[in-house]
């Protein structure tokens, strides 16, 4: 029996409502639209349907349409990001693009160019998912959600660079070694563990080595990005709700933390939850069970905690921003991800493996980078990480017309050190 075709959801947030007709007449015979005027409606549409593509305006609601996207590749690193901006702004856009956007296209746009760019986009999306491409690819980061890795089997895991810690690129002299050996040998205990790192380090990507190397492997990874969200949505994602809890609450809703009974649960960005949140926390920690919000249920979970944070806690709990006893809920072993400046002996083969991504995705050839530029790269502070060092490259990639990687290539940022 023949079966329509599903279409790809895209998420248009523009607070001009005008602009929407504009957007459905180019888009809506394709591709199945959402549309949205503020961003409390646009993270309801991201709740409810698995969106492939986002497009924002460059201002929503007094929101810069860049901090929103930057929200959206933490929370949701696989969805395509796409921004429309005046051309005056464009320029800065490029030069802010801490977002990770795909693609930027200036107004007044053209039907066809936005459909063409947004059918690649569904394109990209789609060979993460058949783990053709890293969701990495195009986001800015290195270092973020690896939706598409496969799973580890037993003898990788037994081998030095087994498992996920395959895709955190290094050299045999890296100072991240000696810190795999060690996240490797305390992952089969069942503590909850912290991770320290700037954004950009990692940091996710040896909280998903953990689970995979421990006796919870089986049993679900959720991820939680706890800076993306305020209390009522954050409790909401991680405890549940029951129907009626609050406006919009149309059903009941399981939380985050019931899903993954009996696997790992990896709490980003823990340095930034509210004082009155970490009380909930903390009792859910504590009692090993949570109430759904507006509801009068206990449910009992079972699940190991790793936790994130760019924050020193420790001075955090002295200034009274963050409390000693869930800090030491959370930090039953401590971990730090050293920045890329600590890593220069890991910065040609990162390159390298940005190139290798790149030519698949910008339908280019380049196999190298010139000892000048190498120089340079290993010279300049990243103070974005990995994730400002994918940017360089990209922008490089792009500009080129070679198969070569020159100085003349990248910006003058970088050039300037």
């Amino acid at each position: 029996m023949y079966r329509k075709p599903v279409k790809a959801k895209i998420l248009i947030v523009d607070s001009h409502k005008s602009e929407h007709k504009l957007y459905a007449a180019a888009l809506d015979p394709n591709f199945k639209c959402y549309f949205v005027d503020n961003i409390q409606d646009a993270w309801e549409i991201l709740y409810k349907y698995p969106i492939q593509v986002i497009i924002a305006d460059e201002m929503i609601e007094k929101t810069i349409g860049v901090d929103f996207l930057t929200q959206i590749q933490k929370q949701y690193p696989e969805v395509v990001r796409l921004m429309i901006a005046d051309f005056k702004n464009m320029q800065l856009c490029l030069l802010g693009n801490v977002a990770g956007i795909y693609q930027f296209l200036y107004k007044p746009w053209r039907p066809d160019n936005l459909r063409l760019i947004v059918n690649n986009a569904v394109k990209i999306f789609n060979l993460q998912d058949k783990n053709k491409i890293s969701p990495l690819d195009f986001k800015g980061d290195l270092s973020k959600r690896l939706i598409a890795t496969v799973k580890p089997t037993k003898k990788q895991k037994n081998s030095y660079t087994g498992g996920t810690f395959d895709q955190l690129v290094r050299s045999e002299k890296s100072p991240l070694n000696v810190l795999c050996a060690d996240v490797q040998k305390f992952s089969s205990y069942d503590i909850p563990i912290l991770i320290y790192g700037e954004s950009g380090t990692g940091k996710e990507l040896f909280a998903r080595a953990i689970h995979y190397y421990s006796a919870r492997e089986s049993k679900p990874l959720i991820v939680e990005n706890c800076a993306a969200l305020p209390d009522d949505l954050l409790e909401s994602e991680l405890f549940g709700h029951v129907k009626g809890a609050f406006t919009g609450a149309y059903n009941d809703k399981i939380g985050l933390l019931e899903q993954a009974n009996g696997g790992t649960v990896f709490l980003d960005e823990i340095g930034d939850i509210s004082p009155a949140f970490q009380v909930k926390l903390l009792r859910v920690l504590q009692e090993g069970t949570l109430r759904k919000l507006g509801g009068n249920r206990y449910i009992s979970i079972d699940i190991r905690i790793i936790s994130a944070t760019n924050k020193d806690l420790k001075t955090e709990i002295k200034e009274g921003k963050f409390r000693e006893d869930l800090f030491y809920r959370l930090a039953g072993v401590e971990f730090k991800i050293p920045p890329l400046r600590e890593r220069k002996v890991d910065i040609p083969l990162i390159c390298m493996n940005i190139i290798k991504q790149g030519n698949l995705l910008f339908d280019k050839n380049i196999v190298a980078i010139d000892d000048e530029a190498i120089q340079v790269l290993k010279g300049h502070k990243w103070t974005g990480n990995v994730r400002e060092l994918q940017n360089e490259i990209q922008r490089a990639m792009i500009k080129s017309e070679t198969d070569s990687l020159s100085i003349e290539d990248f910006s003058s940022n970088l050039k300037e050190g």
